[in-house]
C-alpha cells in the first residue's frame, strides 16, 4: 500500500504536469505561425512517435521492472520541456514534441503494471486501478485552469519552464521513494505464477479488444483538437482550460464510484463506450444543449471506462506479462491519437469530427466481445 501512495503522488505530479499543456500547445503554436493542419501533425506526431517506446517497454518492463522506466520517462520528459520553453519556429515545437512522446510512452505501462503487480486478487487490482484514475482525474481538473493562469501571468515560455521543473523534481523523488526490489522482482514473480497456472487461449476475437483503446484515443484526440480552436486569444486560452476541467470533474465524480468496481469490466467499458459515443453525437449536433453539460457528462462515461478498461485487460491477461499488456494497449491508444488529431485537421471543413468519432465509438461497440461465461478463467492473447 505504501509503494501505491508513493505512486499516486508521483502520478499526480506528473499527469498535472502534462495535462497543464492541453490548453496551452494549441495557442502556442498559433503563435509562432503554425496553421490548423500543422497542428494537427504537432498532436499525432507525438502519439506515433509512442510507438517505438511502447514496443521497447513492454519487454523491459517485464525483464527490469517499472521503477528505473518511471524515472526516465519523467526526467527526460522534463529536460525537453525546459528546451520547448526556448522554441521559435513551428519545426523545432513538432521535433521536441516528437521526443517527448517517445520518452513518455515508458510512463503509463510501468505505472499500470506496477499497480497491478502488487495485488493477485482481481478487486484489489480493480480498487488499484479506480485509484489510478482518481489521481489522473484530480490532476486533470487543476491542471488545465492552472497552466491557462500560468501562461496569463508568465507567458509560454514561464509556462513550459515551471512544468518542466516539476517533471524534474517528480523523477528526482521517484528515484529515492520507490522500492527497487518490489519493481525489479514483482512483475517476474507474477509472470511466473501466471505461467504455471495458465495458459493464454489464442482466441479469433482477441485483436477486437485494441479497437476499444484506439478508439478511445482517436476520439479523444479529436476533442483535444477541436475545443482549443473554438476561439483565440488569452481569454480562449483560459474558458479551454475550464472545459477540459469540467471533463475531468464529470470523470472525477464515477471514478468515486467505488462500488462501480463490483461490476464486471467488460459491462462497465461497453457502458463508458456507448456514454462516449452519446455525448460525441452531442457535441455534433445538439447545438441546443451547454457545452458544459455534453463534456461533464463525457467525463462521468471516462471516468466509468478507463479503470474498467485496465480490469478487462489484466483479467484476460491472467496477471501475466503486464508489461506487454499494457506496453500493446498504449500501442493502441498512441495509434488512435495519432489519427484523431490529423483526421480532425483534414477533414473539419467536410464534415464535423465529433461525428467522426461518434461514428467511431458506435463501431468498436458494435465489435466488443461477448464474456465467455463459460470459461470465466479463460485468458486471452494480445496477439
Amino acid at each position: 500500500m505504501k509503494t501505491a501512495l508513493w505512486l499516486y503522488m508521483f502520478l499526480f505530479l506528473a499527469f498535472f504536469d502534462l495535462h497543464a499543456q492541453y490548453p496551452v500547445l494549441t495557442p502556442f503554436a498559433i503563435s509562432l505561425g503554425a496553421a490548423p493542419t500543422f497542428i494537427g501533425w504537432m498532436m499525432g506526431i507525438y502519439a506515433l512517435t509512442h510507438l517505438p517506446g511502447n514496443l521497447i517497454a513492454g519487454n523491459l518492463i517485464d525483464r527490469h521492472g517499472s521503477r528505473r522506466y518511471i524515472i526516465f520517462s519523467l526526467t527526460a520528459a522534463g529536460v525537453i520541456l525546459l528546451l520547448q520553453a526556448h522554441v521559435q519556429l513551428p519545426w523545432q515545437l513538432l521535433a521536441l514534441r516528437s521526443i517527448s512522446g517517445f520518452v513518455l510512452a515508458f510512463l503509463s505501462p510501468a505505472c499500470l503494471a506496477l499497480l497491478a503487480s502488487l495485488s493477485r486478487d482481481p478487486v484489489t487490482q480493480g480498487k488499484y486501478m479506480s485509484g489510478h484514475g482518481v489521481v489522473h482525474t484530480l490532476a486533470s481538473v487543476l491542471s488545465p485552469a492552472a497552466g491557462a493562469f500560468i501562461v496569463a501571468n508568465a507567458g509560454f515560455s514561464g509556462t513550459f519552464q515551471s512544468l518542466g521543473w516539476l517533471l524534474i523534481f517528480t523523477g528526482f523523488m521517484a528515484f529515492f521513494s520507490l522500492p527497487k526490489r518490489l519493481s525489479a522482482t514483482a512483475a517476474n514473480k507474477e509472470n511466473a505464477l501466471a505461467s504455471k497456472e495458465e495458459k493464454p487461449a489464442r482466441l479469433p476475437f482477441s485483436l477486437r479488444l485494441y479497437l476499444i483503446p484506439f478508439a478511445i484515443a482517436c476520439s479523444q484526440g479529436i476533442l483535444f483538437f477541436e475545443i482549443p480552436l473554438r476561439e483565440s486569444g488569452k481569454a480562449s486560452i483560459m474558458s479551454t482550460g475550464i472545459l477540459f476541467s469540467v471533463i475531468s470533474l464529470g470523470a472525477l465524480v464515477t471514478l468515486s464510484m467505488l462500488f462501480l468496481n463490483r461490476y464486471a469490466p467488460h459491462v462497465r467499458v461497453a457502458l463508458g463506450v456507448l456514454g462516449l459515443a452519446i455525448c460525441f453525437y452531442a457535441l455534433a449536433a445538439a447545438d441546443h444543449v451547454p457545452i458544459m453539460v455534453i463534456l461533464f457528462s463525457l467525463g462521468l462515461a471516462k471516468g466509468l471506462l478507463f479503470p474498467a478498461l485496465s480490469s478487462l485487460f489484466i483479467e484476460l491477461s491472467g496477471g501475466g506479462r503486464l508489461g506487454k499488456v499494457f506496453s500493446l494497449q498504449s500501442i493502441a491508444m498512441s495509434l488512435g491519437s495519432f489519427v484523431g488529431p490529423i483526421a480532425a485537421g483534414q477533414f473539419r471543413t467536410i464534415v464535423s469530427p465529433y461525428f467522426i468519432a461518434f461514428l467511431m465509438l458506435m463501431t468498436v461497440l458494435l465489435l466488443l466481445p461477448k464474456r465467455n461465461r463459460e470459461a470465466p478463467s479463460t485468458v486471452i492473447s494480445p496477439l
